[in-house]
């Protein structure tokens, strides 16, 4: 009887994501793609990942709307490219722009990341500097 009230539950509360997530959690590393931050190498890790984009854990905070280069694990890297296959790979990373920013305490962020694809890349002022 639990099962069935914890299933009616469930239903109540509706999924707000139009996409499917894939937990994948694994270490990675980021830059903020500004000249003054670009050689700043920070660490974080993944959460999940979706057709939209990743969530993700760092202890960084960094501003909405922002762009930023992940290093991921090549079987998070690859899983990326596979649910888009118009992300822009580079160095061995991926290319996200921050869509939300949760602050969980202090040093801890959650992230919302959006795929950027090709087509957008021409339209941003990146810095490729290691």
């Amino acid at each position: 009887m639990d099962t069935d009230k914890n299933t009616h539950e469930h239903a109540q509360t509706p999924e707000r994501r139009a996409v499917i997530r894939i937990r994948c959690q694994s270490p990675l590393q980021f830059k903020v793609c500004k000249e003054e931050t670009i050689s700043k190498i920070m660490e974080g890790y993944t959460q999940d990942i979706s057709g939209d984009g990743l969530r993700c854990n760092i202890s960084q905070e960094v501003p909405e709307g922002c762009t930023l280069w992940l290093q991921l694990d090549p079987d998070a890297l690859s899983l990326c490219e596979e649910i888009e296959k118009r992300s822009v790979i580079l160095q061995h990373g991926i290319l996200g722009k921050v869509i939300w920013v949760n602050k969980k305490s202090e040093h801890r962020y959650e992230v919302g990341l959006q795929f950027i694809v090709r087509e957008e890349r021409r339209h941003l002022n990146l810095s490729h500097k290691a």
